[in-house]
């Protein structure tokens, strides 16, 4: 059992090594980028929420 798990951390490792980690700027941009779709899409569902409550509460719930 413990052959088992020395063999899977040596090949962790060995595949660890084979990542390209993205630079600080990608990280940074990339975190830009998540957040600022992110906050659209909260916005345009909101929108969207809004708009059908309103309409809900004017021609439905009366």
């Amino acid at each position: 059992m413990f052959s088992k798990i020395k063999n899977f951390l040596l090949e962790v490792r060995s595949e660890m090594r084979k990542v390209v980690w993205p630079t600080k700027q990608e990280t940074i941009k990339y975190t830009v980028a998540v957040i600022g779709i992110s906050a659209a899409l909260a916005v345009f569902f909101g929108g969207i929420d809004f708009g059908l409550s309103d309409l809900l509460e004017t021609y439905i719930l009366k």
